[in-house]
């Protein structure tokens, strides 16, 4: 694979579209918990991405965005679906049912770190030293975070270690899907061409699974399903697929990937707003550590 341009600095736009992320996909955590229930994951997460297909491609179209794409792009974009709209959220689902979001959160922390050594070791972005050392700070606080979450997870014994694969699986195929759309393959499509066809084969492989794995799929007839739904197909896909990819262009996907880390703290701001969820002095001193590490990771040009 050809190297890719390194990442450029860290301005204001950047941080705009990171602090945007963060909002939206902090925010998400919630609304997940209303899809679990009467539908099966996969149909679930098939009817989201069909939703947010739907919605790109109508924006795609208002702009003037072609959609068109050359038969060499199938391969890039079918492994895309695959691998970021597909596994990533299907293994999400599924580890939820064993262990709780939240240490599933804090393993998705864990994405910068593949991201950055796939970023340095197929798109050619250097590892800086702030970067490195702020990924350290990082995952210090993530472990303070989601101490007890840690804990419960280790005398929970086969379904812990089971949630807990699930979620390191569902978290290296993101960062693959991550890597495949920072590449200088996806580099020549619009952002918007690339997230329609990706998430449309996603929504695709995704209904062929459940249907294979599940059967036909079973409608939820709460309103709080389908709003969560509309709500996670057009804020947390269609609104913050294009600003992830955006940033990950600018910044390279290794720095991009801090937003899992930062997710998880605003996930347990809306918990201690909508869930009366209760601070302990680790969590707070975790939050403190992890904004740290965020501080040390995105200084500098280019730390991909």
């Amino acid at each position: 694979m050809k190297p890719a341009a390194a990442p450029g600095g860290f301005g204001l736009r950047a941080l705009s579209l990171l602090l945007l992320a963060i909002l939206i996909w902090g925010s998400t955590w919630t609304a997940i918990r209303y899809q679990l229930g009467v539908t099966d994951p996969g149909w679930s997460v098939a009817f989201r991405f069909l939703i947010a297909t739907l919605a790109i491609g109508i924006y795609a179209r208002w702009q003037g965005v072609s959609l068109g794409i050359g038969a060499a792009d199938l391969p890039l974009l079918t492994a895309v679906g695959l691998m970021q709209f597909t596994l990533n959220f299907l293994l999400i689902y599924h580890a939820e049912a064993y262990v709780t979001s939240g240490l599933v959160a804090m393993i998705f922390a864990l994405l910068i770190i593949p991201n950055a050594l796939l970023g340095r070791l197929f798109l050619g972005h250097r590892l800086g030293a702030g970067f490195l050392f702020g990924s350290l700070l990082a995952m210090a606080g993530m472990a303070l975070l989601f101490r007890q979450e840690i804990a419960a997870a280790t005398a929970g014994g086969g379904r812990a270690a089971l949630g807990i694969g699930l979620s390191l699986v569902a978290m290296l195929s993101a960062s693959i899907g991550n890597l495949l759309q920072a590449s200088p393959r996806a580099a020549r499509l619009p952002g918007a061409t690339l997230l329609f066809w990706g998430m449309g084969f996603g929504a695709l492989i995704n209904m062929v699974l459940a249907l294979i794995l599940s059967g036909a799929p079973l409608f939820d007839p709460r309103p709080g399903y389908w709003l969560s739904t509309l709500y996670l197909a057009l804020f947390g896909s269609a609104i913050t697929f294009p600003v992830y990819l955006s940033l990950m262009r600018q910044i390279g996907p290794g720095r991009a990937a801090y937003t899992s880390v930062l997710i998880p703290i605003v996930a347990m701001l809306f918990s201690t707003v909508l869930e009366d969820y209760h601070w302990a002095p680790s969590a707070i001193a975790g939050s403190v550590l992890a904004l740290a590490g965020l501080v040390f990771a995105l200084r500098g040009k280019a730390a991909g």
